[in-house]
């Protein structure tokens, strides 16, 4: 009996605690709140120099909906020195390149500081440069990689979900 009494009331104790998360305090939306967990940011660096600061976004995990025929992400770059992006559409590559999994991306799009996504947060500066960033579908790891000329490169790594 006494036992049976122990265990009441710890379920009792246990069947009371709360079903908020981490974000449920801070007023921010569903997309935010996926754009959240699914932010990476890295130093680029060229030996034990930092060039810069690479930060992505995969939006095919905060918009599932909108984003699925291919991979999307939103990339905030900031360099020191200004580089130009390698354009697909290019017959040269020029400063530095995205690459998801080794491949190129389909097509790149400069955003202006203030976009369709600016409201996912955490990355609102001046002085970044904002890019959409589309390649083709791949496998369920993500290594999102800049690469640039000066042999510098930055790595991020994504994992999809089913």
């Amino acid at each position: 009996m006494k036992s049976f009494f122990i265990i009441t009331t710890l379920l009792i104790f246990l069947s009371a605690c709360s079903h908020k998360n981490a974000y449920t305090n801070f007023g921010i939306t569903k997309e935010q709140e996926l754009a959240a967990t699914s932010f990476q940011s890295t130093k680029v660096k060229r030996g034990e120099d930092v060039e810069g600061i690479f930060s992505a976004i995969y939006l095919n995990k905060v918009y599932p909906q909108s984003y699925n025929q291919n991979e999307y992400f939103y990339i905030s770059l900031y360099l020191k020195e200004a580089k130009e992006i390698y354009n697909p559409d290019a017959l040269k590559k020029i400063g530095i390149t995205f690459r998801l999994n080794s491949k190129l991306p389909v097509n790149i799009q400069e955003l202006p500081a203030e976009n369709k996504f600016s409201h996912l947060g955490f990355m609102k500066e001046r002085w970044n440069k904002y890019y959409l960033v589309i390649f083709e579908n791949q496998g369920k790891e993500l290594n999102l990689v800049l690469e640039s000329d000066l042999s510098s490169s930055a790595a991020l790594a994504y994992q999809k979900g089913e």
